[in-house]
């Protein structure tokens, strides 16, 4: 709908700070529980670390929309980015319930 519409999402030099370190921590949880789940055998930690790295590859595209919107005016990569998370989403959902 926000694409359709033309809405164009202010700049936000803070938002994109916390994105990019959302996005670094994601990465290092889940190198760091995928690390502790080989060492101590354990199939919940591994399945976890996979989990947040999802995570943090999902902030990279939300990070990604940011700077595409800040740096080159491309008002639609931010929108576009939520929607990559909403597909994302639903396909979560139908595995779910599948």
């Amino acid at each position: 709908m926000v694409l359709a519409s033309g809405y164009h999402p202010h700049r936000s030099v803070l938002g994109i700070i916390w994105t990019a370190v959302t996005a670094v921590v994601m990465f290092a949880l889940a190198a760091g529980k995928a690390r502790t789940g080989r060492a101590l055998g354990n199939p919940v930690l591994r399945t976890e670390g996979r989990v947040t790295l999802i995570d943090g590859i999902l902030a990279t595209a939300v990070l990604l929309g940011l700077v595409l919107n800040a740096r080159l005016g491309w008002w639609w990569a931010d929108p576009a980015a939520g929607y990559v998370l909403v597909c994302y989403a639903a396909r979560e959902v139908r595995e779910i319930l599948g």
